[in-house]
């Protein structure tokens, strides 16, 4: 068929043209096609009908523009054969249109490629996302398999590794549950697993025949049959997190190149939160060891004498600080209960540490609980000795019951003295002092003796409650006067009651505003004497004495 200018009014353009050209009259019939449309419609002859010759998109297009006359660009798209084209028509002088075709084929597919990058990329950022809010394990573990059955396979299983001879497995598939359970099996059954599990790069899929697969391999409710498995490592900080393994059945599409590699990238970013999960599970454990030994114990009474006390560190977001105390009972009601009470300068965890070094070397120092000197000269001397910097305040309290009364030896060593709450009201400063520890060679100190009649209370304390600022304008310090007002208040109260009001006060004094550690510990002596407690007759009337330590 040669190529008829005058059919077209534009020549014989179209005729060379690179791209497929067909001309149809506004009746539906084929007038001319040109080399490259005839490579798409070889059969094609002049007088047929459009409609018999070319996809249907293209032929009712035709039609309408017949029926509805030209009006501007006109353009259509759609696929032939295994190509995809976009028409444009142009009118010829006779009444005839021209379809120009334009291969949008590899335009469209690099759309596509690029959408399906930014969808992975999306997906990818959003399993980070929501895979890294969780440190918890287990929850990040079933959160693992439910997004790769969600958007990679129709059943997945994490391999956590061993714990000995056993792994924890975590199974879901699409539209079932999440389960997990620990079990012993054999990890060499699956091909490519125990390699996943020590962190060496997956076999492809290809390779792996789903028919050899165990049992295990699947969750519980998953009976369809498998067609195509992924077996991939979960890398982790310098050690595997775990394998993972995507099943998908006989019915679905096998895994592809580009899906295999999707697939690694996942379990990379899933093995990344695995492992932060798992890190901070570690030191949380570490955290909380640490932290029974370090959090002020929990204090009763002991040997008929009453003891509170409440702490409270400078920053609401830590539990430890710089102060401290301490309660160390007699091994029989006869016998002496070490009280130590001090205050670490600085804050935070590193004064937390210094604190730990010193109750554990008070601890070891128990045997020579009688002697305050020579603890404060051995406490001292393990200060210097160590690679701390920091020095720190403490007032030692040797507590006795004796009948009705409590007899006590405290003994300050830089801190602030010890106050007496009598039981008419009064409030005594105990008349201890001395120099602070870990700073100086030599420690020096003065020791007072007290006696507490039945519903009189010794308040230790450290600094943080008179330093406390706070007030009407924020600014003004709670002060020893305050303090002891507030004490006076407090006669005949239990020590837990005591400690509770100082702490309360202390807390609206401050407000929302900063504050040194506040610690607090009372011994109080209890109103009803204990007939089960027995002990030496004791001196009733009051009296303080000191003496040198």
């Amino acid at each position: 068929m040669s190529p008829r200018s005058t059919a077209s009014g534009l020549g014989t353009a179209w005729a060379h043209a690179p791209y497929p050209v067909v001309i149809a009259d506004r009746d539906g019939d084929l007038v001319e096609v040109n080399a490259a449309a005839r490579l798409l419609w070889p059969d094609a002859a002049h007088g047929d009908r459009l409609r018999d010759t070319v996809p249907p998109w293209l032929a009712e297009a035709h039609a309408r523009l017949a029926g509805e006359g030209f009006d501007g660009t006109v353009r259509t798209a759609g696929a032939v054969a295994d190509r995809f084209f976009e028409a444009h028509a142009t009118p010829a002088d006779d009444g005839e249109v021209v379809w120009w075709l334009v291969d949008d084929t590899d335009r469209r597919l690099a759309e596509a490629a690029l959408t399906d990058v930014r969808q992975r990329s999306a997906l990818l950022a959003d399993v980070s996302s929501q895979l890294l809010s969780t440190l918890n394990v287990t929850r990040c573990m079933e959160a693992t398999v439910r997004m790769a059955t969600d958007h990679l396979a129709e059943a997945a299983l994490l391999v956590a590794p061993p714990l000995g001879r056993r792994h924890q497995l975590t199974y879901a598939y699409r539209g079932g549950p999440v389960t997990r359970v620990t079990a012993s099996v054999d990890v060499h059954g699956v091909p490519g697993l125990a390699e996943a599990l020590q962190g060496f790069p997956p076999v492809p899929a290809r390779w792996i025949n789903p028919a050899v697969l165990p049992g295990w391999v699947r969750p519980a409710d998953f009976s369809a049959p498998v067609g195509s498995v992924i077996v991939t490592p979960l890398p982790g900080h310098g050690v595997p997190a775990g394998a993972l393994v995507l099943l998908r059945t006989s019915g679905e599409q096998a895994f592809s190149d580009e899906e295999e590699l999707f697939a690694r990238l996942f379990a990379a970013r899933a093995g990344t939160a695995l492992s932060a999960a798992r890190l901070y599970a570690e030191q949380a454990t570490v955290t909380a060891t640490l932290m029974r030994e370090l959090l002020p114990p929990r204090l009763e009474n002991v040997h008929g004498v009453e003891y509170a006390g409440a702490y409270r560190p400078a920053r609401d977001t830590e539990r430890i600080g710089g102060d401290f105390y301490d309660v160390h009972p007699g091994s029989d009601p006869t016998e002496e209960t070490l009280v130590a009470l001090g205050d670490v300068a600085g804050k935070g965890l590193d004064a937390a540490v210094m604190t730990g070094k010193i109750r554990n070397t008070l601890h070891a120092l128990l045997p020579l609980a009688a002697d305050h000197a020579r603890i404060l000269t051995l406490l001292n001397r393990a200060l210097l000795s160590s690679h701390h910097t920091r020095f720190a305040t403490l007032v030692l309290a040797s507590v006795r019951r004796r009948g009705s009364t409590v007899e006590l030896r405290l003994t300050s060593a830089g801190h602030l003295a010890p106050l007496i709450v009598r039981g008419d009201g009064t409030v005594e400063e105990t008349a201890t002092r001395g120099s602070l520890i870990g700073a100086l060679p030599e420690v020096t100190a003065v020791t007072a003796e007290v006696t507490l009649r039945p519903g009189e209370t010794c308040l230790l304390y450290t600094d943080g409650v008179t330093e406390a600022r706070g007030g009407p304008l924020g600014d003004e310090l709670y002060g020893e006067q305050r303090l002891k007002r507030v004490l006076a208040e407090c006669a005949g109260m239990p020590a837990e009651a005591v400690v509770e009001r100082v702490q309360m006060l202390t807390s609206q004094w401050v407000g929302a505003g900063s504050h040194d550690d506040i610690a607090t510990l009372a011994i109080g002596a209890p109103r009803a004497a204990d007939p089960t407690v027995r002990g030496g007759p004791g001196r009733a009337d009051g009296t303080t004495k000191r003496r040198n330590g």
